[in-house]
């Protein structure tokens, strides 16, 4: 036993903090509820979260570029442009790998694929693992870190080359911190106040009440009477019948206490708390109160920026460390397409592409290609003002007119 507890607290088998292990991944909360990635997302927040991060990256499309000049093109020919733009393997869609690894990532902030390589050392497939069964520590020469993968057939031990491993932000250097393990406060008092509002308006939205009598009530009448009340007047399909009392019995019914009014601001309040750890903005989890036709672009341009561009980044580093070679990482380049995200309405963003054509930025079959329509013959000529020329090179006015002033 004592060298199974030594095994759990080891460095290399270390995931978030080491109470985290001893609990597998289930931890207590003051709240009084035990939080684990499982139970967490059933709070509607943290879905909502994971789900907003996970399909963002799961829509937006994946290439392999190779650098040319000043220009690019889509490295169709490398066998690693198959993987992330078609399917990872031969049951798994590229969108669908992609879907697991950002919820993962997302989730227990750390995604990891087995990338399998052929006898040339070529990629030929990525797979998915359960991050669970992943655990990551540090050569004690090299410092590189050694990936211990556990399966049915025991533990073995990966290099960087042969995992794909996108990490989220921790102090760990090997590996990122778990949103949900962070957050196990806020997720916990969020899944009490569910709790709490599903019981109160489970016994018709309203507080139990008191049965008063003047004398003694015996035992077998007390029974009857709860049993008749209960199944007479709690619950919401009960809610609005008459009372029907005996022998002088009275009811007095309790009111709502401070806590039970407020519960409504301290759940909205809940919802702002957890989505910080994700930086989601409170429009993508259907809080609309403060959202109006002004910002809600604003608030989609600050998701992408300081939420999704640095889970993208991550994924094309992560994958150029794995899938290149140090001698291709100069040639090529992988790239999420944003363009799609970073649209605005039809109105503002044709009357962007009618300025930059006739600024001469783009010609009209690169923004024909931006809206995904074919070129035309003579499109991809530049535009230029005709009212424009360089200005002319400024002389004095002594040099054009005489003393007086007179040509």
């Amino acid at each position: 036993m004592l060298g199974r507890i030594k095994a759990l607290l080891a460095p290399e088998r270390k995931s978030g903090d080491g109470y985290e292990v001893l609990t597998g991944n289930i931890l207590p909360t003051a709240a009084g509820v035990s939080v684990s990635a499982e139970s967490a997302m059933r709070c509607s927040t943290v879905y909502g979260c994971v789900k907003a991060i996970a399909e963002t990256v799961q829509q937006i499309p994946w290439h392999l570029y190779r650098r040319q000049g000043d220009d690019r093109v889509r490295a169709t020919d490398h066998p690693a442009y198959a993987l992330v733009t078609k399917a990872a393997n031969d049951w798994t869609p590229a969108s669908e790998f992609r879907l697991i690894l950002a919820t993962h990532l997302a989730t227990y902030g750390n995604a990891y694929a087995f990338a399998n390589r052929d006898r040339t050392g070529q990629v030929v497939e990525l797979i998915p693992l359960d991050p669970r069964r992943v655990s990551v520590r540090q050569h004690p020469t090299t410092m590189a870190p050694i990936y211990a993968v556990t399966t049915g057939d025991g533990t073995r031990d990966y290099g960087r080359d042969e995992i794909l491993h996108i990490r989220g932000i921790g102090l760990d250097v090997t590996q990122g911190d778990s949103p949900v393990a962070l957050a196990r406060e806020a997720i916990g008092l969020a899944l009490t106040l569910e709790a709490h509002c599903a019981g109160l308006f489970g016994r018709g939205a309203k507080p139990s009440g008191l049965l008063k009598h003047t004398k003694k009530v015996a035992d077998d009448v007390l029974v009857r009477l709860r049993n008749s009340f209960s199944a007479w007047y709690t619950g919401t399909a009960n809610s609005g019948r008459t009372m029907i009392l005996e022998d002088g019995m009275e009811f007095e019914q309790l009111q709502l206490s401070s806590t039970d009014s407020q519960t409504l601001e301290m759940r909205r309040m809940q919802v702002a708390e957890v989505s910080r750890f994700w930086r989601v903005p409170l429009s993508l989890l259907n809080d609309l109160e403060r959202v109006t036709h002004a910002n809600a672009e604003t608030l989609g341009q600050q998701y992408l920026t300081y939420c999704m561009l640095p889970i993208l980044r991550a994924f094309c580093d992560a994958a150029a460390i794995t899938l290149l070679t140090p001698e291709e990482r100069d040639e090529y380049y992988f790239e999420f397409l944003i363009d799609d995200l970073t649209r605005a309405e039809i109105a503002k963003r044709f009357e962007a592409y009618s300025r930059a054509i006739n600024a001469g930025v783009l010609n009209p079959n690169e923004a024909r290609a931006m809206e995904n329509r074919p070129a035309y013959a003579g499109g991809e000529t530049f535009m230029r003002p005709v009212n424009t020329a360089p200005a002319p090179a400024a002389t004095s006015t002594n040099d054009e007119s005489g003393a007086d002033g007179t040509a």
